[in-house]
């Protein structure tokens, strides 16, 4: 699932194939940009601002791309056969032409980054990028990083669930579904706990442990948070098997509205706080995995 360390491992791989090569084809599959065509101009550099991909081209262009859910960039050499799914998932199609200044051209050949069910992507002026990510909260990853602020934004409506204050991308940039059940659990909070209920000492620990988080795991193939062998995740995808606290089963639940709602885990034993109606505080015990 993509949250803020896929967004940047993506966009440091997009940097490393695309950036300083000039593009031979730009190919957008959505109609309002079919026209747009930027063969001839160089790829200046690929950025990750949260959840969001900004691939700045010469000429003060640049591409604003969202992977959602389930979207991807893939990048092929030359004549291998893209993989990332059926052509009809296919959003933009960008091809470098060989380096020039290689010393041969194999050194650099030409790369095609695939974007494959990409939920948002548009083409737009460099000096208009405050429209689609102007709105974002402190990036945790990113240059703009402020813990200060990022906490004062959470706080900005303590009667809100933390959950969904953690999903936000308007208080902090790049916590998504699994970042917030795992933070939750870390805390020792239910992720409905009003983010003015926290308390004091998980208050303070809160923007800098969801840093900590990101950036241990921005450069790992695999996501991970419990430092335990065998298993990368304390609590999400987890449902109906033992907490590794208190072997308890953990559970889950719908959080959001509407098309909103994501499916969020926790403990219903060492997590304090309120839960859905229809759950109590202590669950069954399970037996604790040998």
């Amino acid at each position: 699932m993509p949250e803020g360390d896929t967004v940047w491992q993506s966009a440091k791989r997009l940097h490393a194939a695309l950036a300083g090569r000039v593009l031979a084809l730009s190919d957008f599959r959505v109609p309002k940009f079919a026209l747009v065509d930027l063969a001839g101009r160089s790829v200046l550099d690929v950025t990750a601002r949260g959840k969001h991909l900004l691939t700045r081209v010469e000429g003060g262009v640049t591409i604003h791309s969202h992977l959602g859910m389930e979207g991807s960039w893939r990048i092929f050499a030359d004549e291998q056969r893209w993989t990332g799914g059926p052509v009809h998932q296919i959003r933009a199609v960008l091809t470098t032409t060989p380096d020039p200044a290689a010393s041969a051209p194999e050194a650099r050949p030409a790369r095609t980054a695939v974007g494959y069910r990409l939920p948002v992507l548009e083409v737009l002026r460099t000096t208009e990028e405050d429209t689609v990510v102007g709105h974002l909260g402190p990036d945790l990853l990113g240059p703009d990083w402020d813990p200060d602020r990022a906490l004062a934004n959470l706080l900005a409506d303590p009667d809100r669930a933390l959950g969904e204050a953690l999903l936000d991308q308007r208080n902090l940039a790049g916590v998504g579904n699994v970042y917030k059940s795992e933070i939750c659990f870390l805390l020792r909070v239910t992720p409905w706990l009003p983010v003015g209920a926290l308390p004091a000492e998980h208050t303070a620990q809160l923007p800098l442990l969801t840093k900590k988080l990101l950036e241990a795991n921005r450069d790992r193939p695999v996501r991970k948070t419990t430092g335990l062998r065998g298993q990368d995740l304390f609590v999400y995808g987890r449902a109906r098997r033992p907490c590794t606290r208190c072997g308890t089963r953990i559970r889950v639940a719908q959080q959001g509205d509407g098309s909103r709602e994501r499916p969020t885990y926790w403990c219903p034993n060492c997590q304090a706080g309120p839960a859905p109606t229809g759950t109590t505080r202590l669950g069954d015990r399970a037996r604790p995995s040998s």
